[in-house]
């Protein structure tokens, strides 16, 4: 029980931290509006940091669907404790976006613009291409999950791969790369809780003129990076020989 209480810690402060510089940004009447794409990505990076550094010796930081499946398939991670990360990352990162609802509804309430408002839940694309958008996660996860694996351990061997505390520097530090380099058209959600929760949110929650939530994309930050992870898993499967 204790590892997914802290799974869903992790997750929740990632989600109020990362969306927490989303918010700061794009919405109006805040200190932060002049921070800019720079600023969003070094924030998801300290997110990142945080949530790894707090979970990780306990739960090992998985804090993403996509990375718990591709430690499963490369068989160093249980498949029985694999619905309780999962459910426990999707209940953290709602309760963790709420909260930065509830820290900036003020700010909330005097945003008109509704693609502002949802970016502080969820992603959407640049450019509307649902194929290249798809793609763009695909790769963005399958990167990000490889060097997970590398970043957690590096050998196949019989061993379970789990981050600890240490390992929260270079992880965040992979997301800040990822997001400055990869990020530019779909803003990088690279994690299916991290864009459904907060999406499932966006259409409960009472945000005045917040407009839909582009469920017609919902499915690409989904299954993009749970295919991408899945590869990366048989990549790095192939790499041990």
């Amino acid at each position: 029980m204790e590892v997914y209480i802290f799974e869903f810690i992790g997750t929740a402060l990632l989600l109020l931290l990362g969306n927490g510089i989303v918010a700061n940004v794009a919405l109006k009447n805040t200190f932060g509006s002049d921070a800019g794409w720079v600023g969003i990505t070094i924030g998801w990076g300290v997110a990142v940091f945080v949530g790894v550094f707090v979970s990780a010796d306990i739960s090992g930081a998985h804090l993403n669907p996509a990375v718990t499946i591709a430690l499963a398939t490369a068989g160093k991670f249980s498949w029985s404790l694999a619905p309780g990360y999962i459910l426990a990352q999707f209940l953290g990162a709602m309760v963790g976006t709420s909260l930065v609802w509830l820290t900036y509804k003020k700010q909330y309430d005097t945003t008109e613009d509704e693609g502002s408002i949802l970016s502080t839940f969820a992603t959407t694309p640049a450019i509307k291409s649902p194929l290249w958008n798809f793609m763009t996660e695909f790769i963005a996860s399958f990167a990000f999950i490889l060097a997970i694996f590398y970043i957690a351990g590096g050998s196949v061997e019989e061993a379970p791969l789990s981050l600890g505390s240490l390992d929260a520097l270079p992880v965040a530090i992979l997301v800040l790369g990822i997001g400055m380099s990869l990020g530019g058209t779909t803003g990088y959600a690279i994690n299916p809780a991290r864009d459904l929760g907060p999406r499932i949110m966006h259409a409960i929650l009472p945000i005045k003129g917040k407009g839909d939530s582009a469920w017609w994309y919902a499915w690409v930050p989904v299954f993009a990076p749970i295919t991408g992870g899945f590869l990366a898993a048989l990549v790095y499967l192939w790499l041990g020989f």
